[in-house]
């Protein structure tokens, strides 16, 4: 009788038979996270994004809490906590970043301390006078905002989060809302609102952005209405794996009526036939907008999530974003997860430049920089050295040796003249010093 090994039975002998039940794959938000083609120039872009983020949180933190124009860099290792330095050392982040960042020694205490280059504040200056500018645009940017809501009314904090992302200026709550009361209503302290929501009023007048591409495909590809009318575009990235049936899947959906962003949203019924799909794609043609209002075309998940119940987004974000690859992509790289409009970039560049991004543009290249091209760096730093020194040589020129006893002598005489007007028996006190 022969004896078969154990180890062919993985269940013992007498269960071998049995059938045996894999767990189904779960498909969720964090397994297509987790399963998604990833696009390493958007990757990059978000890494970058993330380092330029740190660097003006230390100087929100370097204007809050300055004395002098530079900063101990101990008393910066002590505020890491608060500036979210967790990746590096307080340090390393300066050492990183030369072109940001200028280490010297204290000329007293002789300890290391920093400030930030004449170079990087110029850029930030330039980038409030470009945001200041444009008002216009900006009521605008927050009048659609406001158009695209359930019920005219968005509250204040989700702007406020994504301020930077939608080029407004700090003090946009003065300086646009409620500069401007016969357009915007403060509705108690955090809620603002459309004056006038009715037809007349600008709900309908807006037209989305993604019809400007609808009507350039239309005129130039010679697209059929029904082919185009509701339709997005697709940009998949490189490598990505179409599974069988999904060509077919997505042009039906590119078909599909739903109700568009300055429309007006009627009870959609969901249990009808497409009604889930058209909400979802209401949903995604709002996101969509949304990402086109910003300079960017980009913007943390984390602040996306707080326009859900005011734009009618009751649906799972995330998940949204990940079941559309085409349209959207989502980078983990770093502590944050940031949504990209991909029809808005293209190898690693924005597709239509703006005057806010051109200067933003400029600060990410510095910080794109790193450690690198240090010997232009030091020999500017050289240059400014020696043009200090000629400064201070000319002042020091402009005074000649023996000058500053005049005045002392001009002050002595002075005092003697009003001490014989006062004492004439000092007379022989003026004829001594003649």
């Amino acid at each position: 009788m022969r004896i078969l090994p154990p180890s062919l039975f993985h269940r013992g002998p007498f269960s071998a038979a049995i059938q045996t039940r894999f767990k189904k794959h779960a498909n969720t938000a964090q397994t297509r996270l987790e399963t998604r083609t990833p696009d390493p120039k958007l990757d990059s872009l978000a890494f970058h994004r993330n380092r330029l983020e740190l660097v003006l949180r230390l100087h929100t933190l370097f204007l809050a809490k300055k004395r002098f124009p530079f900063v101990s860099v101990q008393i910066l290792s002590r505020c890491s906590n608060h500036a979210g330095i967790d990746t590096l050392s307080a340090g390393g982040l300066l050492r990183k970043y030369p072109h940001v960042f200028q280490v010297f020694a204290h000329p007293v205490r002789q300890n290391a301390c920093f400030k930030f280059t004449h170079k990087f504040v110029e850029l930030l200056r330039k980038e409030d006078e470009v945001v200041c500018g444009m008002n216009d645009a900006n009521v605008i940017k927050i009048k659609k905002i406001l158009s695209m809501s359930v019920n005219g009314r968005v509250h204040i904090h989700a702007i406020r989060l994504m301020r930077r992302e939608l080029g407004l200026p700090e003090n946009f709550k003065d300086s646009i809302v409620e500069l401007h009361s016969e357009i915007f209503r403060m509705v108690g302290l955090e809620i603002v609102e459309l004056v006038d929501t009715n037809e007349s009023g600008g709900r309908l007048n807006f037209v989305a952005e993604i019809e400007k591409w609808r009507h350039k495909e239309y005129i130039e590809k010679w697209f059929s209405e029904f082919e185009i009318k509701y339709s997005f575009p697709i940009h998949f990235p490189t490598g990505f794996r179409i599974a069988p049936g999904f060509r077919e899947k997505l042009k039906n959906w590119q078909r599909l009526w739903y109700v568009k962003p300055y429309e007006r949203m009627e009870n959609v019924r969901i249990r009808s036939c497409g009604g889930l799909e058209r909400y979802e794609k209401r949903a995604v043609g709002i996101i969509h907008e949304l990402l086109c209002l910003t300079v960017e075309k980009m913007v943390a998940v984390e602040r996306l999530v707080h326009f859900r119940k005011d734009l009618g987004i009751e649906v799972n974000l995330r998940e949204l974003l990940l079941k559309h690859p085409g349209i959207f992509y989502i980078s983990t790289r770093g502590n944050t997860q940031i949504a990209f409009l991909r029809e808005g970039y293209s190898r690693g560049r924005l597709v239509e430049p703006n005057p806010i991004y051109d200067a933003r543009r400029k600060m990410f290249e510095l910080i794109m920089l790193g450690s690198r091209n240090t010997s232009e760096l030091r020999v500017q730093v050289e240059a400014e050295e020696e043009r200090k020194d000629a400064r201070n040589n000319k002042k020091n020129s402009e005074t000649q040796s023996g000058d500053f006893v005049i005045p002392i002598l001009e002050s002595f005489r002075q005092q003697c003249d009003k001490d014989i007007i006062a004492h004439p028996s000092c007379l022989c006190l003026k004829d001594l010093s003649e």
